[in-house]
């Protein structure tokens, strides 16, 4: 258990450091209300955790380590439901309700064809 916690942990801790980079070149290269480095993320977070649990369904190639690495800790961190949401009630709180349709459905149409992408990668 302690094992599978440190590969989580690494994980997470690989996935949160590319999510702080991520919002940093974002910002570096445009001021914007739309939440760039969020749905950036987002989107290659979905597209990553398809491929992976693809893989891991496909073949032994995942093995369970692997997968709490990849999965639990790596799109965990890299991936920002907490920050989706805070950026959706900041829309709604500015009546910015164009960007609010926009990146809701947006980011819910493109993460889903992102995880089917990655799986599809792996068939």
């Amino acid at each position: 258990m302690l094992k599978m916690m440190f590969f989580a942990g690494l994980g997470g801790f690989m996935g949160t450091c590319l999510r702080f980079l991520t919002g940093k070149m974002c910002h570096a290269l445009a001021v914007t209300a739309f939440p760039w480095a969020t749905f950036i993320v987002n989107m290659v977070g979905s597209f990553l955790i398809g491929l992976f649990l693809a893989l891991a369904e496909k073949s032994g190639f995942v093995s369970p380590a692997m997968n709490v690495f990849l999965v639990t800790g790596f799109c965990g961190g890299l991936t920002t439901f907490s920050s989706f949401a805070d950026d959706i009630y900041l829309m709604l709180e500015q009546r910015h309700w164009l960007l609010f349709v926009l990146y809701a459905g947006l980011t819910f149409v493109f993460g889903l064809i992102m995880v089917c992408l990655g799986r599809w990668v792996v068939k």
